[in-house]
């Protein structure tokens, strides 16, 4: 395309022309897909899913209580509440609302959307709620008092921008914000930290560190362990390269470890997980590794290193969590969950299975309490196994404590894992989901950011895909994270063209091995992975029935100027570099839509209060698409931001959309219904 983009103007979010196109184009697809009593029920079906008073209430330890956010028909923006472990325990538990968002929404005429609350320790009687309009990053951050269940009047109030905030003590709170102008960078993000002290202007806060207007953002926060009290500040100079500092009274002093490394520190422990090889004293540390060092020895300059994890080629570190005196590590071996114990002794660290799980295919550490005891809680869960939650302490068999309900029958539906060939010869794991028998089929892939699909559980996808008879695959290529740090490096920049060879190696393996045809076969993905279905519907149009495109980056040319676009250059490259540009210009979607070719239906969905990827992505790829004469249907919702729904109605009906087109388009298919 020329650079003179007759499309830029769908770049205008709330522009009166941009919106009078988006009701346009949002009037037709509900045209198309929402008069027949077959949405209807699909839709109720999800939503009834989605509302289920049956499904875990997951919780987080805070004091003496157990906290949760829930959301259901009754209160869809969600109540925050909380109960004690003994009631937990219970089929219903005493649930104490905390703060009920939707009748703070109506008594204050906003349409907030909870974001999430950083709770003061160790008294855990305030916190800083977060609240954004619509469901946008950006948020407005209040303060709130726990024992008396309201807002704290004249506490700490930020106005609504993509803020970082921390406490420090009841009196003081670490903050970046928008200080005004030169105060965030390229990004969008906070590019100053301050002490901000109660009672003071926000103006006369202490600006304790300043990162450069290219970093990504900066961040600081206070670890108020009792006898490890410590600051940290952090400077993200990119996605994959961040500069850590001890914060002393004399000012900043660098923890020196590669700036690809990520490094965390529980009391007397530093902790350090490689990105790349790491040579210390004539001793290589390979990528994807766990060190150890005492923090104080290391500080002073001593690099005696405990490696607690190598990776091989099937396993790779998935994340790591403390709790007061042991450390749980979280693998994936050819993306299925493990767990290990380590524990540091005196004489060294020991190892041990965290405990006898039965094997779901993938598992998390949801919440621990590391301040205080060796408690865990585990979720557990499969394609076709319903989520169940374990509450253990090391040492002892973990309890269940929760089990969520089936919402699809699976009598009959297997799950499979198979390996395509791509085009360099590398294995590209897959799972498959279903009854065997050929049909339509839906493929789901991401692919980016060191972000793994590992199995878990979807009633939706249950209800609208595989109980209908569909088959569900789910595809871990290159650029994720399921085989660790070279598993995503080997398809970033100007390699990035091997996660598109990865997902259309697995899609010509479903069609090999007769799972499906391409007539058939449909795709979904959403950010990273809508640039993916991009890319796939203008490289690979020949090999899908049907292609859904959420949220998506799709004009790599500009996708730097947009909103958050900056902060993602260390993946994609810098569309400015002629020699970045040279392989940008390879696969991005925008700029290769082409006359005269057999694109599969499409369906392309955003929401207008998206603050991370720019709505007018989605507006322009379909506008393009549409000039040219395509096959393309748009919805945009006005809420929810980059999940595109701020609510269960809102999502269940963005998703019975998507599923309508897709049987619509794919066919149901001879084992529909069954």
């Amino acid at each position: 395309m020329a650079d003179d983009d007759p499309h830029c103007w769908l770049e205008d979010v709330a522009g009166e022309a941009a919106l009078a196109w988006v009701r346009e184009h949002n009037a037709e697809t509900f045209a198309e897909l929402t008069q027949s009593a077959e949405f209807a029920g699909l839709r109720a079906e999800i939503r009834e899913v989605l509302d289920s008073d049956d499904q875990i209430p997951y919780p987080v330890t805070r004091g003496e209580y157990l906290y949760n956010f829930w959301r259901d028909a009754g209160h869809p923006r969600g109540l925050w509440r909380r109960t004690s472990l003994a009631s937990y325990r219970d089929a219903a538990p005493d649930w104490e609302v905390v703060l009920d968002v939707d009748a703070l929404a109506a008594r204050e005429g906003e349409n907030w959307v909870w974001h999430g609350a950083r709770v003061l320790r160790p008294e855990y009687r305030l916190a800083l709620v977060e609240l954004s309009r619509g469901g946008a990053d950006a948020s407005v951050i209040r303060e709130f008092d726990l024992v008396t269940k309201s807002f704290v009047e004249d506490g700490f109030f930020l106005p609504e921008a993509k803020s970082s905030v921390g406490w420090i003590d009841e009196d003081r709170i670490y903050v970046g914000t928008d200080f005004g102008e030169g105060s965030l960078t390229t990004s969008g993000y906070p590019r100053v930290i301050r002490e901000w002290r109660r009672g003071t202007p926000l103006d006369d806060a202490v600006t304790v560190f300043e990162g450069e207007v290219d970093d990504v953002s900066v961040d600081a926060y206070h670890d108020p362990t009792e006898g490890f009290v410590r600051d940290f500040v952090d400077r993200s100079i990119d996605f994959y390269h961040t500069e850590t500092f001890l914060r002393i009274p004399t000012g900043l002093v660098r923890i020196d470890v590669p700036d690809d490394a990520h490094t965390s520190v529980h009391r007397e422990w530093l902790l350090i997980t490689t990105r790349s090889e790491w040579v210390v004293d004539e001793k290589v540390y390979p990528a994807g590794a766990l060190l150890a060092a005492d923090f104080e020895a290391f500080l002073a300059g001593r690099r005696e290193l405990e490696l607690l994890f190598e990776p091989d080629k099937n396993t790779s570190l998935a994340y790591h969590a403390w709790t007061r005196n042991h450390l749980i590590v979280a693998t994936l071996r050819d993306v299925k969950s493990q767990f290990t114990v380590l524990t540091p002794t005196a004489s060294g660290w020991t190892r041990a299975p965290l405990a006898d799980l039965p094997d779901t295919g993938s598992a998390y550490i949801s919440d621990t309490n590391p301040d205080v005891d060796d408690e865990y809680y585990l979720g557990a869960s499969g394609y076709t196994q319903p989520a169940t939650l374990y509450r253990g302490e090391i040492g002892v068999e973990p309890e269940i404590l929760k089990q969520a309900p089936a919402f699809f029958p699976t009598d009959g539906r297997t799950v499979s894992q198979y390996f395509a060939v791509s085009d360099d010869g590398t294995r590209v794991p897959y799972f498959v989901v279903g009854t065997g028998k050929p049909g339509p089929t839906l493929l789901y892939g991401y692919g980016g950011f060191e972000v793994s699909l590992t199995p878990g559980y979807s009633g939706t996808v249950g209800r609208a895909w595989l109980a209908r008879g569909g088959t569900y695959v789910v595809a871990n290529i290159r650029g994720g994270g399921e085989y660790g740090p070279d598993w995503h490096q080997s398809a970033i920049r100007e390699n990035r063209l091997r996660a598109y060879e990865d997902f259309a190696a697995v899609a010509g393996d479903l069609v090999g091995r007769g799972i499906t045809t391409p007539a058939q076969l449909g795709i979904e993905g959403g950010s990273n992975g809508g640039l993916l279905m991009g890319v796939m519907l203008t490289r690979y149009p020949e090999l899908f029935g049907a292609v859904v495109c959420s949220v998506p980056l799709l004009d790599m040319r500009r996708y730097h100027l947009l909103l958050a676009g900056a902060s993602w250059m260390a993946e994609y490259g810098d569309p400015d570099d002629p020699a970045d540009w040279a392989f940008i210009k390879e696969y991005s979607p925008y700029q290769n839509v082409r006359p005269g070719r057999r694109y599969p239906p499409t369906f392309i969905t955003t929401s207008t209060r998206d603050d991370r990827v720019h709505p007018g992505h989605a507006r322009k790829m379909v506008a393009r698409l549409r000039e040219l004469g395509y096959d393309v249907r748009y919805y945009e919702n006005i809420e929810g931001g980059h999940s595109g729904a701020a609510d269960n109605e809102q999502l269940a009906h963005k998703s019975a959309l998507i599923y309508e087109f897709l049987w619509r388009t794919l066919g149901t298919g001879p084992a529909a219904g069954e």
